[in-house]
Formats: C-alpha cells, structure tokens, sequence
C-alpha cells in the first residue's frame, strides 16, 4: 500500500513541480516579481491552475470543501 502512495504523492509534486516553472515563466516573461502585479491577477487560469495544484499537493487530492 505504501508504494501506491508514494506514487500518488509523487504525482502530486510533479505537477505541483511543473506549475511552479509556468508561473516563474510567465512572471519573467513579463517582468514581474510576483503575480498580484499582473492585471490578470483574479482571473488568470495559470495562477488558477497553480492555486489548485498547491492544494492538490498539499491535501494529496482528497477533495474538501476549497473553493476559490
């Protein structure tokens, strides 16, 4: 059982792994040290994505009541 969830954790920190780089892309591309400079702020669907995989990641993908 244990190997299963080492590999769902993994799973979840890939990705976690992955968004971090899409949003350190995004913030270099536009000269930004952070997103809340971004006018896109509240409605960007990277930083949306990148929000869900902090949570995904840190709750291992058991649902709650998040909402955003």
């Amino acid at each position: 059982m244990q190997a299963t969830n080492s590999q769902i954790m993994d799973k979840f920190e890939l990705h976690l792994d992955e968004m971090i780089v899409k949003i350190q892309n995004c913030q270099t591309d536009k000269e930004f040290m952070s997103c809340s400079s971004c006018e896109f702020y509240l409605t960007c669907e990277l930083r949306t994505d990148y929000v869900k995989s902090v949570y995904n990641s840190m709750s291992k993908g058991d649902t709650g009541g998040f909402e955003f």
